[in-house]
């Protein structure tokens, strides 16, 4: 039974990842807002007054850094073709290089009087192949030459050619309706967290009784501390390094540093591939100038910034609130990467975290949580 349990509950992850992932993520951004919710409790606010103004201010943020990356993105897009030359001539470069080390190799091991055998059999070949259509018999009647009557229009039909792009989204489709659909309940759902907590924290502790309501209380403030903690420790730290990324970057002389250095600075807290995914950014803009110097100096920066980030900077701003071990860390991203890819990898922390939270408060569950913990 326990194995059949476990496995249900795989499946029911699985098959419902998209409803699971939008609802963490709304409580996750629920336990963010909810300190500046009960400030403006304090100052005598209503709570779902308080709820909107927080939710409003919220988006506007958003919205705000929104519009700064689509300035951005349009400048990007206008020097998008140059980026396009420059890709396809590194890609061209790449393929006469590897064209050439075949060669080289060929040379190597294929002796000399081999590949002259080879090449003479080559040229017998063609030379075959030029004299067959000339065997045709005289005596084979030509094919009729099909004329249209007199007055007929000959049909003529264009098959368009069908793009990859495009054959990739309309077979994903369904799947980003699905997504862009449980995106726009987010709003709603944090706001109803807000405004209605109150009333469901004293609904949910209806379900249980005596010292199991305790701990089942404590189990949420550890939670939503726990929660708290990590998305703004590592937002702090991911501001942190945009700034840096972007100095870094401006000093460089590399194009659109506003956009370049915050993508590469957040991608780099990545958990185990954050250091080539915030090389994507910065390497895309280095194409700009198009120079080895500039391609070397940018992966030496990035590389640097994220050893001494994720070695010095995150232990302490992020780790020492989470007191998980690095075992259990890389088999909970194994697994929820497993389960949910990209959002899997970044949830996998918290939710890890969550489960031990409970286990440190519930006391048949202890030792789980020390075997979770550091």
């Amino acid at each position: 039974m326990p194995i059949v349990a476990f496995a249900a509950v795989i499946a029911i992850l699985y098959f419902g990842r998209v409803f699971f992932i939008t609802a963490i993520v709304a409580t996750t951004i629920a336990f963010i807002l909810e300190p500046f919710v009960a400030l403006l409790v304090r100052a005598r606010f209503p709570r779902p007054l308080a709820s909107v103004v927080v939710c409003t201010v919220a988006l506007a943020f958003l919205y705000v850094i929104a519009m700064a990356a689509y300035t951005q993105l349009i400048a990007i897009y206008a020097d998008m073709p140059k980026y396009g030359e420059r890709i396809g001539a590194i890609v061209d470069g790449i393929q006469q290089r590897v064209t050439n080390l075949e060669d080289q190799t060929y040379r190597m091991v294929v002796p000399a009087r081999q590949r002259e055998l080879l090449a003479q059999a080559q040229a017998d070949a063609l030379k075959q192949a030029q004299k067959a259509p000339k065997r045709k018999s005289a005596a084979q009647p030509a094919a009729p030459l099909l004329t249209p009557a007199p007055g007929v229009i000959p049909e003529v039909r264009i098959h368009p050619e069908s793009s990859l792009l495009g054959e990739y989204l309309s077979s994903r489709l369904s799947d980003f309706y699905q997504v862009l659909l449980m995106m726009s309940f987010i709003p709603f759902l944090v706001y109803f967290m807000l405004s209605w907590r109150d009333h469901l924290n004293r609904s949910f502790l209806q379900f249980f009784h005596g010292e199991d309501r305790l701990v089942a209380a404590r189990s949420m403030e550890g939670i939503a501390a726990m929660v708290r903690a990590f998305v703004v420790g590592n937002f702090l730290l991911g501001l942190l390094m945009a700034a840096i990324s972007s100095a870094m970057f401006w000093m460089m002389g590399l194009p659109y540093p506003m956009l370049v250095g915050p993508l590469s600075g957040f991608l780099s807290l990545v958990p185990y591939v954050g250091m080539p995914l915030a090389l994507i950014p910065a390497l895309f803009a280095a194409l700009g100038l198009n120079r080895v110097p500039v391609y070397l100096l940018v992966v030496l920066a990035v590389a640097m910034l994220h050893l001494i980030a994720m070695n010095l900077l995150y232990p302490k701003v992020v780790g020492s609130r989470v007191h998980l071990n690095p075992l259990v860390v890389t088999f909970s991203l194994m697994l929820w990467g497993f389960l949910w890819d990209a959002p899997g990898l970044l949830l996998a922390i918290p939710l890890t975290a969550a489960l031990k939270a409970v286990c440190d408060n519930v006391k048949t569950l202890r030792p789980i949580g020390k075997f979770l913990g550091d």
